[in-house]
């Protein structure tokens, strides 16, 4: 009885032996898109009030957990019903990563001056006290949760792809599935935790920076990390809102690229970073103008 227990812990070890290293070899392949990750992330989670930082964060990241709650079962139930429909999903899910980085551009060349005119951004209108701020809030939140489950789905298809190609090197004596569904798992896992625990430490860096000052009477070595720490936040948000920006257009642009047989062919002499820029760019456009399209459509029917 007691050798039969053993036997089962030896067997659970071996088990997670292998899921240790699949999910290792998975998580350097899903390195890139981590990044991407956590810039498109930390730009959607900044501009609220110091006191809302932190509870908006931890909804989105329980809306990040809750999506891949939800993307985990439907892809291994997709990719055992019809493999392809995981690539049309992805591309679905390209279309609005690349609408959401060209609306922003967009949104910068051409409708900046009328923000700064009417004296309105982001984070004056949600520290309003009113219905209004509440309301620009949830948008915001809801914004980053529908982005996030965009690229939760990629994540979620390289780790399980990771575990696929690499499973025969592991020589391991279990079924693949169970191996692949545990990889997988611990991968959306530390990209949710690893992500939002590095965006809660980018957004309270102004916190930090004054405490640090209180704490040292405005004298000495703790005084100068709080004024860099406080002084460097703005500069921080402004090249993640960029850079954010860049990763939703370069993420759709892979998403094309690498799912879309045509495309992957196209243009075999431009360098590849700079093709998917283009695919994203021209894609995002396409549906800035679809969107807006509809958009009056809708408004002249209401009409």
């Amino acid at each position: 009885m007691a050798s039969g227990f053993f036997a089962i812990l030896d067997d659970i070890a071996a088990l997670m032996d292998d899921v240790a290293v699949a999910s290792k070899i998975a998580t350097k392949q899903t390195a890139g898109i981590l990044g991407d990750d956590l810039a498109v992330n930390a730009e959607k989670a900044t501009g609220f009030l110091s006191s809302r930082e932190i509870p908006v964060l931890m909804k989105i990241m329980k809306g990040s957990f809750i999506n891949k709650l939800i993307i985990v079962p439907i892809v291994f139930f997709l990719q055992w019903l019809y493999p392809p429909a995981v690539s049309i999903v992805l591309v679905i899910g390209g279309f609005y990563l690349a609408y959401e980085g060209a609306e922003k551009i967009v949104e910068y060349l051409f409708h900046k001056k009328e923000t700064e005119e009417s004296g309105q951004d982001v984070i004056q209108e949600i520290e309003d006290a009113g219905f209004e701020g509440e309301d620009e809030e949830k948008a915001k939140i809801n914004s980053a949760i529908k982005t996030d489950f965009i690229l939760s789905l990629e994540i979620v298809i390289i780790a399980l792809a990771s575990a696929k190609d690499n499973f025969q090197d592991l020589k391991s004596q279990f079924d693949p599935l169970i191996v692949e569904i545990a990889t997988v798992s611990i991968v959306a896992l530390i990209a949710t935790i690893g992500v939002y625990g590095i965006v809660a430490l980018i957004v309270r860096m102004d916190d930090a920076g004054y405490k640090l000052i209180k704490k040292s009477n405005n004298e000495g070595f703790l005084t100068t990390l709080g004024n860099i720490l406080v002084k460097a936040l703005p500069i921080v948000i402004k090249a993640l809102s960029v850079i954010g920006t860049l990763a939703l257009i370069l993420v759709s642009g892979g998403i094309f690229d690498h799912n879309i047989d045509f495309l992957h062919h196209l243009l075999p002499e431009f360098p590849e970073m700079a093709k998917q820029a283009l695919f994203g760019l021209a894609a995002g456009l396409l549906m800035v103008v679809v969107m807006t399209g509809g958009k009056k459509m809708l408004a002249l029917i209401k009409k």
